[in-house]
């Protein structure tokens, strides 16, 4: 008696081509079934994108930022405009060195300008100036980025921290003529201006963002350090005592009144 085999062999060619062709057509059938449509996995892993966008704007929802971030880097890796946002959400949760990790990486992905911004700022926040200096000229290098304004205020951190202050106020003043109602800038230049020794023209700055924010205490902080140096003790005590006034905070208006002893102590 023939094998199995053998009989498969044996038998006639037209029989056995069919047979051939029926596991073509079965084998194809399950591959296809397997494969994605394109267009609907780029869909799929940018409806996780957008949620996982709006969660990070949320308080509290950093975890379902991080779920849905993650799912659509799963989907389709390696989308540069994911890893950024995934770079942002470790900067959210402390972690800086995982933060860099996907920054770089969404760099290495052919990233734009706002990845080299983000970039320049967490390098910032690392003390690592230099680096955030060519971050940040990297930015502007593209001129159709809209945020020109962010990318010149992290260049102008950068040469501060530097002690380049006459460059870095030139960046402050370029990130004013694009948004002249970010008081942040404002807030830049008189630190560095303070930084510089030029104590007349940082309290101009200082007082004139305090008018408006009285109830803000870094600003409170750089102007109290000016008016000390200037040896002004009235004017100290004046901006301390408003302060006190228009903060909500608990322990803001403990420190204002601690101040404000000092002051008075000789």
């Amino acid at each position: 008696m023939n094998s199995p085999i053998n009989t498969t062999m044996n038998a006639p060619i037209h029989a056995r081509i069919a047979l051939i062709c029926l596991v073509i057509i079965a084998l194809s059938a399950c591959a296809s079934s397997r494969v994605i449509d394109p267009a609907k996995q780029a869909s799929l892993a940018n409806i996780h994108y957008r949620l996982g966008i709006d969660a990070l704007g949320k308080q509290g929802m950093l975890p379902k930022a991080f779920h849905e971030l993650i799912k659509s880097n799963e989907i389709l890796p390696d989308q540069p405009e994911v890893l950024d946002a995934l770079a942002y959400a470790w900067l959210l949760r402390g972690d800086m060195k995982k933060s860099e990790t996907f920054y770089l990486r969404a760099i290495r992905n052919h990233a734009g300008a706002a990845t080299y911004n983000n970039y320049a700022n967490l390098l910032n926040r690392l003390h690592r100036h230099k680096e955030a200096e060519k971050a940040a000229r990297q930015a502007l290098d593209d001129p159709r980025y809209p945020n020109q304004d962010l990318a010149f205020i992290n260049l102008g951190d950068a040469l501060a921290g530097q002690k380049k202050f006459k460059p870095a106020i030139a960046a402050y003043q370029e990130a004013m003529a694009f948004n002249p109602n970010n008081s942040i800038i404002n807030l830049r230049m008189a630190d560095a201006y303070a930084s510089q020794g030029k104590l007349r023209e940082a309290r101009a700055l200082y007082e004139m963002i305090f008018h408006k924010q009285q109830g803000n205490r870094v600003i409170v902080e750089g102007l109290l350090a000016v008016l000390k140096q200037q040896q002004d003790t009235i004017a100290a005590k004046t901006i301390l005592n408003q302060f006190r006034q228009h903060t909500k905070a608990v322990l803001d208006k403990a420190w204002a009144e601690n101040e404000l002893e000092r002051i008075d102590t000789p």
